[in-house]
């Protein structure tokens, strides 16, 4: 082998090593890389730390004694609410009646004054205005709490609003099936039948 050749041989493997090493350089550098990012959390981000069984035990039950107590809370409010509105309920039963009992004294004491005018005066016509008078005033008051009498005689009978007391024979075939006296006067409150009409029907 000649001079020229075996120096072409030492170059080129001088080059295959050198190629070599600068390739192990590269990978070793690669793998630290990596190595470092296995290492390091993402930017930006917290390592979530994994939560044990006893973790989570706790936890629950943390949760679940606040939602008892929600409830327990809840409970009691709507406990009191029952309470309260059962009280305001009874209060209205009892003292309902109060204002219509009190509106209706004057017409007591009116009655009380005609009845004692009564042994003082013989005069019939003035105590006769004077319970008419009353009367009126009372309608007057009844009319204010929506109370309004009933028409019943001469209308078909109805047994939603009248009470057959008797029937009786029918002069004529008109006056059938309708009323032909009122024995007692019904009453309605709101267009509700606060008294039936005591009747006689026509047959």
């Amino acid at each position: 082998m000649s001079k020229k050749e075996q120096k072409q041989q030492e170059t080129a493997k001088a080059d295959d090593k050198q190629l070599h090493a600068e390739a192990q350089d590269a990978q070793a550098s690669t793998a630290g890389t990596e190595a470092a990012d296995k290492q390091q959390p993402a930017e930006g981000g917290d390592e979530k730390k994994q939560e044990t069984p006893e973790e989570k035990i706790k936890r629950l039950e943390e949760e679940l004694d606040h939602e008892k107590k929600e409830y327990l809370f809840l409970m009691a409010e709507f406990d009191n609410y029952r309470k309260r509105t059962l009280k305001e309920k009874g209060d209205l039963i009892r003292n309902g009646g109060e204002k219509v009992l009190a509106e209706l004294l004057p017409v007591i004491d009116d009655f009380e004054r005609a009845i004692d005018a009564i042994d003082k005066t013989s005069d019939i016509d003035s105590l006769k205005e004077g319970v008419n008078l009353i009367y009126n005033k009372f309608v007057k008051y009844l009319e204010k709490q929506q109370v309004k009498p009933m028409e019943s005689t001469g209308k078909d009978f109805d047994s939603d609003i009248h009470e057959a007391v008797t029937t009786f024979p029918a002069q004529d075939e008109s006056q059938k099936g309708k009323v032909i006296d009122t024995v007692l006067k019904g009453y309605t409150i709101n267009d509700k039948v606060l008294r039936h009409a005591k009747v006689v029907v026509g047959q």
